[in-house]
């Protein structure tokens, strides 16, 4: 409570210089994630009251087959400067999972539902000001029927997990209404290397204007305005955007290499005195698919090789921070990926703001999707609540994340059921409004089945794992040759995504094949895996892009030990596996790799043994004792000495030809401790 009135202290004296130096602030933004508490919304006896800075889950730790579904109840206190009668405020969440309730003073402000974007509510006509309010958020993560997704294997904890702001500003204003966005959304209709076009579409809320001027400008990374424009706003409606066309001549386009970015800066009113101001960051690029099957960006083809990227870190559940991003998108970059696909919902905007940065490739699914298991049958329900749940979510997720020129594509199924109710009607509506609301973009969809659905997205991701749980590699050699023979399904702009569960802890002399049932999840058949896919889909397979599934094992209350063990990384975000040892060696070009695989597999039973090496040095060297062993290479970056003496506790190296790079494991083979 101190601190709370220490921080709207130092808000009131805030203000206070504004009034001295003769100026008052167009809008201010203040953080609300300190001073919370949270308890079960049922009245107990017994209920524990939990004092809580956000982002907040009250599942930070799903176990197996568990995860804490239910209802609960986020309160704070907020004082109210009574300088702030005559302006508005509003309160935005960036989350809260899944459905979220809100009242102040005791008073229904609204509600929300859908746990992936962010929603802003004003309270102006609510708040006592000069007096303490009281804010309260129902949070409920329960099953429905009425809110997407309604199966996923992804334990997605309850709670406000992302932050929370207040926003104080004019009478007059750019919306922070529409569709949880900053009101400002920058169209692209035409780019390429002469010219980038489109149209800056500003949604405003007037209080008592029925004209505007509504100025906007584009500056450059330099600093210089390369587009300047105003006009004349009348009949002012908050559903209905002022339009400001533009042309850059030159554009310096975004892409990979020069992720270049623009502010866009929009006010209202006088130029030199506006009434509001709202600056976004945007960047201009094209996004098509050639004749090859390769996707574009600015008409250039890119090699896209990227990672399924879900949402939760052990220890934290779904609450994840700016460093929390910060750290796996250096893992992803460090690997040598280059695109990320958001499973199941978007990310925080943080993640997106460093694709944009520093020229990352995302892919953004929406929550339509069903699980592997139980209830697997059940993803879609064709009643007017579902579907119109799925549209509201679909126009948040574009709306939110327009500005992004990272992303590239709209997701929206993965992995639906086919039987019961046909689902392709509504994804070819979904399919028609995220081309209606978003012209520059792709839509994409992932599927393991074949039919209709595959059809209906300007993209598809064929899941696979042929040749794994029955037949042999070879077949995935076979699939990839039908696919591009086959009359009909060549025509698909198709990529793949693969992946296999490994524990780095689970051990044994003889790996078996995989089976569904399986809870012996070994580290050497993942990595197998892995490298036969991956060498027979690059040199046989003609795909816009490789995805693997998935870059971090995550919460999994549908599989075995409560976890989606599939991740190039455990659970903690820090430990990486043999796999991601295996793309790093073949995707990373700016950095060496050198790694012996099966290091944690120490002790082992015959003298007799096969070392596996991934390197991007060339050729190493096994040494042994004083016997040193040439690798040979089995397929790019994978390199293999057969029939190494190792006996009792050995130390095995791996060093590249010029010494340069090395590696070591101590084995321990035998009765030898």
């Amino acid at each position: 409570m101190d601190y709370i009135r220490f921080v709207l202290v130092y808000v009131v004296l805030l203000i206070s210089s504004f009034e001295v130096f003769g100026e008052e602030p167009l809008r201010e933004c203040y953080s609300l994630n300190d001073g919370w508490s949270v308890k079960d919304a049922e009245p107990s006896d017994a209920a524990v009251v939990e004092h809580v800075t956000l982002p907040h889950s009250w599942d930070v730790d799903v176990r197996e087959d568990e995860i804490d579904r239910g209802t609960k109840s986020y309160s704070r206190e907020l004082f109210i400067p009574v300088e702030w009668q005559g302006r508005r405020v509003f309160i935005r969440f960036g989350g809260a999972q899944s459905v979220a309730e809100l009242f102040v003073n005791g008073r229904y402000v609204g509600e929300h539902h859908g746990g992936f974007t962010s929603f802003t509510f004003e309270l102006t006509d609510k708040l006592r000001y000069g007096s303490t309010n009281y804010v309260r958020v129902m949070v409920s993560n329960n099953h429905r029927s009425d809110v997407l997704p309604v199966s996923t294997d992804m334990s997605c904890g309850g709670g406000l997990y992302r932050g929370v702001d207040l926003l104080v500003t004019g009478e007059n204003i750019i919306s922070p209404l529409y569709y949880g966005t900053d009101g400002v959304i920058v169209e692209q209709t035409k780019v390429n290397e002469d010219s980038a076009s489109g149209v800056v579409k500003v949604y405003l809320s007037p209080k008592d204007l029925d004209h505007v001027n509504v100025n906007m400008r584009i500056v450059g990374s330099d600093g210089y305005e390369v587009v300047g424009r105003t006009v004349k706003a009348a009949k002012l409606s908050a559903d209905r955007a002022v339009e400001l066309p533009f042309t850059i001549a030159a554009p310096q386009l975004w892409s990979l290499d020069t992720p270049t970015m623009y502010d866009v800066e929009v006010s209202i009113g006088d130029i030199k005195k506006p009434l509001d101001r709202v600056v976004v960051r945007t960047g201009f690029r094209s996004v098509t698919v050639n004749d090859d099957n390769e996707l574009c960006i600015n008409g250039k083809p890119v090699d896209v090789r990227g990672v399924n990227y879900g949402h939760d870190r052990r220890g934290y559940g779904v609450a994840l921070s700016r460093e929390h991003y910060e750290e796996d998108c250096a893992m992803i970059a460090d690997m040598g990926a280059n695109a990320i696909r958001s499973l199941v919902g978007p990310h925080d905007g943080q993640l997106y703001e460093w694709c944009d940065e520093n020229g990352v490739l995302a892919w953004v699914d929406m929550p339509n999707t069903r699980s592997v298991r139980t209830f697997s049958d059940i993803c879609y329900y064709p009643h007017d609540a579902f579907r119109n749940n799925g549209f509201e979510q679909l126009t948040e997720i574009v709306l939110q994340n327009y500005n992004h020129p990272s992303i590239v594509m709209w997701g929206l199924f993965s992995l639906v059921w086919q039987r019961g109710d046909d689902i392709v009607p509504y994804i070819k509506e979904l399919n028609s409004l995220a081309h209606e609301l978003d012209v520059s973009r792709l839509t994409v969809g992932c599927s393991n089945v074949d039919g209709d659905i595959n059809f209906v997205t300007d993209l598809i991701v064929l899941r696979q794992d042929v040749g794994w749980m029955k037949g042999s590699y070879e077949d995935v050699a076979v699939w990839c040759n039908q696919l591009s023979r086959n009359t009909t399904f060549s025509e698909l702009c198709s990529g793949v995504c693969y992946g296999e569960a490994g524990v780095r802890g689970h051990n044994s002399e003889r790996v078996d094949r995989a089976t569904r049932a399986s809870r012996l999840y070994p580290e050497r058949r993942q990595r197998d895996m892995h490298e036969r896919y991956i060498d027979i889909i690059e040199s046989k397979g003609r795909f816009w892009g490789v995805w693997l599934d998935n870059m971090f094992d995550y919460a999994s209350w549908r599989n075995a030990y409560g976890m989606n063990l599939a991740g190039m990384v455990e659970h903690d975000h820090k430990a990486r596996k043999d796999v991601y040892y295996l793309y790093r060696a073949r995707w990373n070009e700016n950095a060496a790799t050198l790694h012996i695989a099966d290091r944690g597999w120490r002790e082992r039973r015959d003298t007799l043994q096969r070392i596996t090496v991934y390197s991007s040095v060339g050729s190493p060297t096994i040494i042994v004792g004083g016997d040193t062993i040439a690798a040979t290479e089995r397929s790019r970056g994978c390199y293999v000495a057969d029939r190494v003496v190792v006996k009792g506790r050995q130390v095995v190296r791996a060093v590249d030809a010029t010494g340069c790079y090395r590696d070591s494991v101590t084995l321990i083979v035998g009765n030898y401790l």
